[in-house]
C-alpha cells in the first residue's frame, strides 16, 4: 500500500534539472503604448522637475515602481494614470498624445507613412533635451535661435 506524500507531510521529491528550462528565457517586450504612455508621464515629471521619488510618495509607491511605469516595463492601470494626471497637472489624454498606431500594417498600400513625432517625445524625455528645450526658448533673439539652428544642423551633417 503506498501512502500519499502530502498526507505524512512529507514532501515529494522534485527533479530540479528536469524542471529547469531548457535554453534562452525569452524576455518580454514591453507594449509600444505602454512605453509610450511611460515616457509622457516621464516628459512631464522632467517638465516639472520632480524626482521618480517624490512622484512614488505621492502615489503610494517607491521610485522603483515609477522607474518600471517610465519605461513602460509594468502597465499603468486606468485609476494610477487618472491619479498621475492630477499630480503631474495635465489631462490624462496628454499620456497618449502621439501614440503609435496600433494597426500600422493596416495602412493602405501605396501611401507614405507621415514622419512620427516620437522622436520628439523622446528627446525631451531625456534630461539634454528637456534642459536644451528650456534653454532654447529663453533666447530672446530670433536671430540667433535661428543661428543656433543652423549651428547645430551643421555640426549634425544635414540629410
Amino acid at each position: 500500500m503506498t501512502q500519499n506524500a502530502f498526507a505524512t507531510g512529507s514532501s515529494p521529491q522534485v527533479n530540479s534539472a528536469a524542471a529547469a528550462p531548457t535554453g534562452p528565457i525569452a524576455k518580454k517586450v514591453p507594449n509600444p503604448i505602454d512605453r509610450h504612455v511611460g515616457s509622457r508621464v516621464r516628459m512631464r515629471r522632467m517638465m516639472l522637475g520632480m524626482s521618480q521619488e517624490k512622484l512614488g510618495d505621492a502615489l503610494g509607491l517607491t521610485f522603483q515602481q515609477v522607474q518600471k511605469y517610465e519605461k513602460g516595463a509594468n502597465r499603468i492601470g486606468a485609476s494610477r494614470l487618472q491619479q498621475i494626471s492630477q499630480i503631474l497637472q495635465v489631462p490624462v489624454s496628454f499620456f497618449f498624445e502621439g501614440v503609435p498606431s496600433p494597426r500600422a500594417e493596416q495602412r493602405a498600400e501605396g501611401l507614405a507613412e507621415a514622419p512620427s513625432p516620437a522622436y520628439v517625445s523622446d528627446f525631451l524625455a531625456t534630461s539634454d533635451g528637456l534642459a536644451l528645450t528650456k534653454a532654447f526658448v529663453r533666447i530672446t533673439d530670433a536671430k540667433l535661435r535661428r543661428r543656433i539652428v543652423d549651428l547645430v544642423e551643421q555640426i549634425a551633417g544635414e540629410e
